[in-house]
């Protein structure tokens, strides 16, 4: 009998060992509950995001060079940032269950977060001048040399992933960035001679706002990312967030910069049902943007971007006279071998919080 009793103490003695042990274990590396996604959610929602962002390009480029009278583009970007907050509080609902839930939440992490609310701001103004920029980008120049320049954004968004999210890209990852910026730029050689519309252009003025947008796109993406994935607050809850600020912001801008002719001519002025389509566009591929950040990262999201470039310029052979040449099949290819060899998106990055756990026990064990 004591020789048994003796085993089963020495059996829960070491059940405890490892239990504390595991606990140790935990805490050294959750941080935040983790979300089971599947790698076929993270590649449809790569695949609706690159079709979007492919049918946005030719559709404003479109609105901006038809012969009908110009609508303000500041007024657009504003009535996106409104539908996508409209957008993000359906699906909080819808997410919360209840209404006595999603009031409290509201209450608890918008109403009752004001340094939330001021930290989501930066983004918020970044990507309006980003949007900004991009309506003055694509008025000054043509919709291929916009989308060769803008890919700049790629190797600034990898460098802003490094410097603000302390990640490591491989070397071969490195290769496939810049590998992406030349297959683009090949995709859509010569694009001063494959346009059909015959507009008046400032190109000095369209490179300028291009370069500007390349900076607010990589540091706003990874901003967001670096937000979005060190809490475990609802991606809704922070689109909300953000998209408040981004009216604000927006609304600002829409009479800073067009106010007297707005006041003259009305907030609406020169909107068709291909403007109302660019505006739809726009705000399904910004929620679709959220969701492919939060569950991969933004250098993914640039990859989804570059491969929307090879489909718009495929439809801007019908719409704006491009022609397929053999520098386009070669920087298509280009583009497809860089996409293989940074991989799909399998690793599990919906939280930053782990690598930083992590470098701290480093830095404590030596």
């Amino acid at each position: 009998m004591t020789t048994r009793r003796r085993s089963r103490v020495s059996r829960g003695r070491r059940a405890e060992g490892a239990c504390v042990s595991s606990a140790r274990g935990c805490r050294g590396t959750m941080a935040a509950p983790r979300e089971n996604v599947s790698l076929l959610f993270k590649l449809y929602c790569l695949a609706v995001m690159t079709l979007v962002a492919a049918a946005y390009t030719i559709a404003l480029r479109y609105t901006r060079t038809s012969d009908r009278e110009l609508y303000f583009s500041t007024t657009a970007v504003c009535i996106t940032e409104v539908i996508k907050l409209l957008l993000s509080v359906g699906i909080l609902a819808k997410e919360t269950g209840s209404p006595g839930r999603f009031k409290a939440s509201l209450r608890e992490n918008v109403l009752g977060s004001p340094k939330e609310l001021m930290k989501l701001s930066v983004p918020s103004l970044v990507y309006a001048v980003q949007n900004n920029m991009a309506f003055l980008a694509l008025s000054n120049l043509d919709a291929a040399v916009y989308q060769v320049t803008y890919q700049l954004k790629i190797p600034c968004t990898a460098l802003c992933t490094v410097l603000m999210l302390n990640r490591t890209l491989s070397k071969l990852q490195w290769i496939s960035v810049f590998m992406l910026c030349g297959g683009v730029i090949l995709v859509q050689w010569e694009p001063a001679q494959a346009t059909k519309v015959v507009v008046e252009q400032n190109p000095l003025l369209g490179f300028g706002a291009v370069a500007i947008a390349v900076l607010c796109s990589g540091f706003a993406g990874v901003y967001f990312e670096k937000v979005l994935k060190s809490s475990d607050t609802s991606l809704w809850v922070r689109n909300i967030q953000m998209y408040l600020s981004g009216i604000v912001v927006t609304l600002v801008g829409v009479y800073l910069s067009d106010g007297a002719e707005i006041n003259e001519k009305g907030f609406f002025y020169g909107y068709t049902y291909y403007v109302w389509f660019v505006i739809f566009l726009a705000s399904v591929g910004g929620l679709y943007t959220s969701v492919v950040v939060k569950y991969t990262d933004n250098i993914m999201k640039g990859f989804s971007a570059a491969a929307a470039i090879v489909l718009s310029t495929i439809a801007s052979v019908m719409l704006f006279g491009l022609q397929i040449t053999l520098t386009f099949a070669l920087g298509t290819l280009l583009v497809c071998v860089s996409i293989y060899l940074y991989g799909l998106p399998r690793q599990d990055t919906t939280s930053i919080q782990q690598g930083e756990i992590a470098s701290k026990e480093r830095v404590g064990g030596v």
